[in-house]
């Protein structure tokens, strides 16, 4: 049993709120799965296995009550509840180019459809990379290590924010024009359409990609803020605002997807309609991979 002074926490971690938290996440994370499977959305893995680290970070959480003077329990629930987002990201960024392509519109988009997914999956990997290198600096033992894996983390985290804010500002942008310069796969879309938001077109996946980014992006901040606040700092040392401000909003963020996942639209991202069989169809008029 870990002494108060030994506690790297600032508290003991709930098991309770850790075991809901772990069950949500895995519920939809099987729900992911499925849908994964069976329209082929390879575009998705990332997104699948950030419910994956969820499920395993909660559960670190869990087995840190009692334990929380474990550098090592301490270090993987913060690093996989950390780098979740970033796989979520990566997922989100070729939904777009592929959503575009998908509705012949490469020439509306801010930046060009052959570039995007790679400059921002390229902004998310060194993202991910830096958090996944903090996390093991994390571990140590020695406290002005801990304190490096601390500021990588910041920087981390402001590349993500920058990386996202431009996102949401190519996906806003690519909105507005396709709204004034339509084209005949766009307006095929919503042709018969009365506003409806739980119709599943590319409208109503454009407001679901716009309302998880935000999610993401204000988790992201959140994150920031608690790192420039530090060890021991009032964020850090108050499990509430870990499920408030990272659990919660990440959570509806996989629902949202499970309810208006991409493949409703795009199906696989290649112009394939998947069957009960899994036998494949092209699409007419569907546009290649991105």
């Amino acid at each position: 049993m870990a002494t108060d002074d030994d506690n790297i926490y600032g508290y003991e971690p709930s098991i309770p709120a850790g075991g809901v938290f772990m069950l949500l996440f895995g519920l939809t994370t099987i729900w992911h799965g499925y849908q994964l499977f069976r329209a082929r959305a390879l575009y998705f893995i990332p997104f699948f296995i950030g419910g994956i680290f969820q499920i395993i970070g909660y559960l670190c959480r869990i087995l840190s009550n009692g334990h929380t003077d474990s550098v090592t329990l301490y270090a993987l629930q913060t690093v996989l509840i950390l780098l979740a987002p970033a796989l979520y990201a990566a997922s989100i960024y070729m939904v777009l180019g592929r959503l575009i392509v998908f509705l012949h519109a490469e020439e509306l988009s801010l930046v060009r459809v052959n570039w995007m997914t790679k400059i921002f999956v390229a902004g998310d990997v060194v993202s991910f990379f830096m958090q996944c290198g903090a996390g093991g600096l994390m571990s140590s033992d020695d406290a002005d290590t801990r304190t490096l894996g601390e500021n990588l983390t910041i920087v981390a985290l402001v590349i993500q924010v920058v990386f996202f804010s431009f996102f949401l500002i190519t996906s806003v942008l690519f909105h507005v024009r396709i709204r004034r310069v339509s084209t005949a796969k766009s307006r095929e879309g919503v042709l018969h359409w009365t506003g409806d938001i739980r119709v599943k077109n590319w409208v109503t996946l454009l407001y679901a990609l716009y309302t998880i980014s935000g999610l993401i992006l204000v988790r992201s901040v959140f994150r920031l803020v608690e790192f420039i606040d530090g060890y021991g700092g009032y964020l850090m040392t108050h499990e509430a605002f870990i499920f408030v401000f990272d659990g919660v909003p990440m959570f509806v963020v996989m629902v949202i997807m499970n309810l208006y996942h991409p493949c409703e639209v795009i199906q696989n991202g290649k112009g394939y309609i998947p069957r009960g069989n899994f036998d494949e169809v092209p699409l007419r008029g569907a546009a290649g991979e991105v």
